[in-house]
């Protein structure tokens, strides 16, 4: 008998070793947090702010006609439009181009990424490799001035032009990831792509040269129908594009729960990396951010969880078996 208990201790106990073994060469469990546009300059300060409280570091897709004021809007011109036009307007004035060019370099200085959405957030479908290099030059070349555009030459933080010349992370407006996209992007330097859909997380994949990333599909909502996850998509879904502020509360539950449970999917399972999407707009009451900082309340001080930018994420992702992203 004591032999029998002796046994099934000693197995017991090594089995409870092993898993905790095992459980200690786990990756940890990423999650990446971006925002496309980068407009509103209250939410930028919102967003750091928060992020200084909770462990996060943002990926920031800046589109640039946003750090043009409008009176200077002819100085940019997207493939196949007119000078002057962008689908996201531009700066009233030079001097909210300016507050927002500050928190730029600030979040930048306090460890956020900054990429790339292009400047007037044109659907490049069909553009050809040339239209995309156009309008990846036209972002470069305008960040790089935007400080002397806006009347703040003497402003201009010391390292910017290398700042903006070292941004190798891209994701396109609609989410329009044709072949030449990606051609585009690595003949002008960037190192990954954040355009794409998957059927849910998947790690990412080598793509014409470029790492790509896809915003996954999670399930959501009472029947969980899969929704990107994104803000846009789930306003969509909600309430059709239209903002409706009295139920705010009750999509801003739903969206949580479908970032959670997606989140504890993956910490559970193979730890493959989140993806979440917003924008800087406050959709449906601002319901989806709101979704979006209680997980990070939850899981961003967890040990075992890492909320990175795209760029750290690659990074860490370098020495997971399997995943061979060394090259890039």
């Amino acid at each position: 008998m004591l032999y029998r208990f002796s046994l099934c201790l000693a197995l017991f106990l090594g089995l409870s070793t092993l898993s905790i073994a095992e459980e200690a060469n786990r990756p940890r469990q990423l999650l990446l947090v971006s925002f496309d546009g980068g407009g509103d300059n209250g939410l930028w300060q919102r967003s750091r702010d928060f992020a200084r409280k909770t462990d996060i570091r943002f990926t920031y897709f800046l589109s640039c006609s946003l750090v043009i004021a409008r009176e200077d809007a002819t100085a940019y011109k997207g493939p196949h439009h007119k000078a002057g036009r962008s689908n996201i307007g531009f700066a009233q004035t030079r001097e909210e181009a300016r507050t927002r060019l500050s928190h730029v370099w600030q979040a930048h200085r306090e460890g956020h990424e900054i990429a790339s959405h292009t400047c007037g957030h044109f659907d490049g479908a069909d553009w050809s490799v040339s239209d995309w290099k156009n309008e990846m030059q036209s972002f470069r070349a305008i960040l790089s001035g935007a400080w002397a555009a806006n009347d703040a030459a003497a402003e201009e933080p010391e390292g910017w032009n290398g700042f903006v010349a070292g941004i190798d992370g891209f994701r396109a407006p609609y989410l329009s990831a044709p072949d030449s996209l990606f051609e585009a992007a690595r003949a002008e330097g960037f190192v990954y792509d954040a355009s794409t859909v998957t059927k849910g997380p998947l790690m990412p994949k080598e793509r014409k040269g470029v790492l790509a990333f896809g915003l996954p599909l999670i399930p959501e909502g009472p029947k969980s129908r899969p929704i990107i996850a994104m803000d846009y998509n789930l306003f969509i879904r909600h309430s059709a594009g239209v903002e409706n502020r009295s139920r705010s509360a009750e999509f801003e539950q739903r969206a949580y729960v479908a970032f959670r449970a997606a989140f504890d999917r993956q910490y559970e399972g193979d730890r493959i990396p989140l993806q979440i999407g917003l924008h800087f707009v406050e959709m449906n009451g601002g319901a989806y951010w709101r979704a979006m900082e209680r997980l990070v309340t939850e899981v961003c001080g967890q040990p075992d969880v890492g909320c990175v930018t795209y760029r750290e994420a690659i990074k860490e992702m370098e020495g997971r078996e399997g995943q061979d992203v060394s090259g890039l």
